[in-house]
């Protein structure tokens, strides 16, 4: 199976930022213009009374046009909303290293333009039980890394240090203000310094989903980085 031709890590500054929303939403405007696309989930916890139809691998698939089987494989979905170690141990399965969920990766066998690979909760949430999503982001040495945050109030503060922990990967950090209102001075004000000041690459979703297609697609693929390829 070949690696595609661009590998994006999407990470968050925590919980319910948005991750998947923002993924999925970018797949279908790639796809849009003729980017061949595959999501990945290494593993999902969720709550199991939730309408299925929400749950990331389902959201992914539906956007990408994979199964939700694809996406996430079935035994790394846990029926538990805690980090998926956690939720492992608590409904008593085998515990997960980060050498498995990179393992479980598989990319189609006709090779895709961009794969996006969703990590779980924030950067340094545990996703397995020797290791978080930064240990994971750098086992799939991504091509460059979609940082998703929110808006509002605190976002400097866990944008710059989810950044600071990324910089020794040295790929592109593209950052996406979730629910952004461009109605709100807070809000303005937390792009403009994020991206004057502290000189990131700084989106808003919704509205910039296209341009941020438009960085991703210029991303220069890397031949024979990380991932199961």
């Amino acid at each position: 199976m070949a690696r595609p031709d661009r590998v994006v890590a999407v990470v968050g500054t925590g919980t319910d930022v948005g991750k998947t929303w923002v993924t999925a939403r970018l797949i279908r405007q790639l796809r849009e213009g003729g980017i061949s696309v595959a999501a990945r989930k290494p593993a999902q916890s969720f709550d199991p009374t939730d309408d299925p139809s929400g749950n990331d691998a389902t959201v992914l698939g539906a956007a990408s046009g994979e199964a939700p089987e694809t996406v996430c494989p079935a035994h790394r979905w846990y029926e538990v909303a805690m980090a998926p170690p956690m939720a492992a141990a608590a409904l008593g399965r085998p515990a997960l290293t980060l050498a498995e969920l990179v393992d479980d990766l598989r990319w189609p066998e006709e090779l895709v333009e961009v794969g996006f690979i969703e990590t779980a909760g924030g950067l340094r949430s545990p996703i397995a039980d020797d290791g978080d999503c930064l240990g994971l982001v750098k086992a799939v040495a991504p091509d460059c890394v979609l940082l998703v945050a929110d808006a509002g109030l605190g976002t400097i503060n866990s944008v710059r240090l989810t950044v600071d922990a990324l910089g020794e990967l040295s790929v592109p950090i593209f950052v996406v203000l979730n629910r952004f209102d461009p109605a709100s001075d807070l809000q303005r004000r937390n792009q403009a310094w994020l991206d004057g000041r502290d000189r990131l690459h700084v989106s808003t979703t919704p509205g910039g989903e296209a341009d941020l297609a438009k960085l991703v697609r210029t991303v220069e693929g890397q031949v024979g980085g990380g991932g199961d390829g």
